[in-house]
């Protein structure tokens, strides 16, 4: 009995017990196409900022987005809003906008000027979500807080930062810069034109990429150099671990030019490793590359906290870290051993579709669009028609069904009411659905199954995607593991509870209380 008394008045405490007292900095990561199981796999080899958060922070095992499709965009835009889709109105990493007739990027702003990059070129910014981040919370607290989110892609700087945030750097393939936009600030700092002049990129050409513990005849994944054909070119450097460490080094240079963690209110700094993601699509989650640059990963994290501490004191910096998604494996290893798996084509489900429609309803331009968000119609013709256009997706999800390797299909007249069955996969995709922004018809093929020739890809409702790590870190962070499923949407309540401020207005996650002590 008294074991049991003191089992209970434990579990009240935990739940009751109070916040940590508010950092100076909050240091909000993403590691872009970053799997949970990359925590575990490859263990052995972090010895740095990975092994710091998983043997002193505060660990969960099963944390999933809980929305599709698991895309950059979506995933960064829930990590500091705590929104689904269906209310933050990022549907996608791109859509089709049907007043303009146009396809969207999650962050394009054609009001805006990009600035750092070629003259003339429109910026980005956050004006296409619909709800508040907790760095929005902070600002509208009041708090003399700075937030600032950095990434090579703009939607990755852009929406954990949210719309009041002091600055979102990215960086522009086109001029080889650091680059903001004119809705943060009217020009760019001194201090980034210091960084751009410098031209950081410029030390990794002729460079291999060689294998971290490569021996000296280890031959090179690739190289920045297009002279030898025989060894492969590495592309762009975002492709590369050296486009991880140009983020690093300017999100340090961003610390001290802006004083992060020195003023009198918490500061909030998002950093997206992107390069992990362009990698993977690649080369797919079994490759060498993958465990490289996760390797690589763990170092840079390593060198970013121990110059924060350097900077502001150890113990005055709350860490959390994530992933926007995760990626499946690619198709032709699956079949190598004996999993499922396959290959899709774009072309032939969508020429089964319009053969569908032209057959029911005669000749006409029956498709507006595709992307992640689904399939749009050409409601126009719909309407010219006289059609019912719920019948018309009808027509079009009928022929998916009948296409191999399709999961499920959901015609937006079906999510618009909510027709839809209570298991994960279709609430998943009801947390996914925005009536103004996405497509007509929704379509999941099966797992292990993914539309494009090479490579491999994600955007499923299943774990390989849905599953990342979720790690706080910092001082009154009770550092254990937690094995409760919990979702990335509980990030945004929590830290919004650590630093005292509202939770963000799309937020329906809870506060993760347990990791308090």
């Amino acid at each position: 009995m008294r074991k049991l008394i003191a089992a209970l008045l434990l579990a009240v405490c935990a739940v009751a017990a109070p916040a940590p007292k508010p950092p100076k900095l909050v240091l909000a990561v993403v590691i872009d196409q970053f799997r949970y199981d990359y925590l575990l796999r490859f263990r052995k080899d972090y010895n740095a900022g990975l092994a710091r958060l998983l043997e002193h922070g505060a660990v969960f095992d099963d944390a999933h987005h809980i929305h599709y499709p698991t895309v950059t965009a979506v995933g960064h835009s829930t990590f500091l809003s705590g929104a689904i889709p269906s209310s933050s109105g990022i549907v996608g990493n791109e859509w089709f906008d049907r007043d303009s007739g146009q396809s969207v990027t999650s962050v394009s702003d054609s009001a805006t000027k990009l600035l750092g990059g070629a003259p003339g070129v429109p910026g980005s910014s956050p004006h296409r979500l619909l709800v508040s981040t907790v760095g929005d919370e902070l600002k509208m607290a009041g708090r003399t807080s700075k937030v600032i989110g950095i990434s090579i892609k703009d939607r990755s700087a852009i929406l954990p930062a949210g719309h009041t945030a002091d600055a979102a750097y990215w960086w522009d393939s086109d001029s080889n810069n650091w680059v903001t936009s004119s809705y943060f600030m009217p020009a760019l700092p001194d201090w980034v034109k210091d960084v751009n002049r410098e031209r950081p990129f410029m030390k990794y050409l002729g460079g291999d990429w060689l294998p971290f513990d490569a021996k000296d005849a280890a031959a090179p994944f690739c190289t920045m150099v297009n002279g030898d054909k025989k060894v492969r070119f590495c592309g762009r450097i975002e492709a590369t671990p050296w486009g991880n460490e140009m983020i690093e080094e300017f999100a340090e240079r961003a610390l001290v030019e802006e004083k992060l963690g020195q003023h009198d209110d918490t500061d909030l700094l998002t950093v997206s490793f992107s390069s992990n993601d362009y990698v993977g699509h690649a080369v797919g989650p079994d490759a060498p590359e993958v465990r490289d640059i996760s390797i690589r990963t763990d170092r840079l994290l390593g060198k970013l906290f121990d110059f924060i501490d350097k900077r502001i004191g150890a113990g005055n910096t709350l860490v959390v870290l994530t992933a926007d998604h995760g990626v499946a494996p690619v198709p032709e290893v699956n079949q190598a051993r004996r999993m499922i798996g396959g290959r899709l084509s774009d072309a032939a489900m969508l020429g089964g579709v319009t053969a569908a429609l032209v057959s029911k309803y005669g000749e006409g331009k029956w498709i507006a669009s595709v992307s992640e968000s689904g399939i749009y119609l050409n409601r126009k013709l719909i309407r010219e028609k006289n059609l019912d256009r719920a019948a018309v997706e009808d027509t079009v999800a009928e022929a998916l069904r009948e296409m191999p390797h399709v999961f499920r299909v959901y015609t937006s007249s079906q999510l618009m009411h909510g027709e839809v069955p209570s298991d994960d996969v279709s609430q998943a995709v009801l947390r996914g659905f925005f009536e103004r922004r996405s497509g007509d018809v929704v379509l999941v093929q099966d797992p292990y199954y993914l539309y494009g020739a090479s490579g491999t890809s994600h955007s499923t409702p299943f774990n390989y995607d849905s599953h990342v790590p979720l790690i706080f870190m910092g001082q009154g962070i009770r550092a254990d593991e937690y094995y409760g499923r919990v979702a990335v949407n509980d990030i945004a309540p929590t830290l919004s509870a650590i630093l005292r401020v509202q939770e963000p207005s799309g937020s329906i996650g809870r506060i993760l209380s347990e990791i308090f002590e």
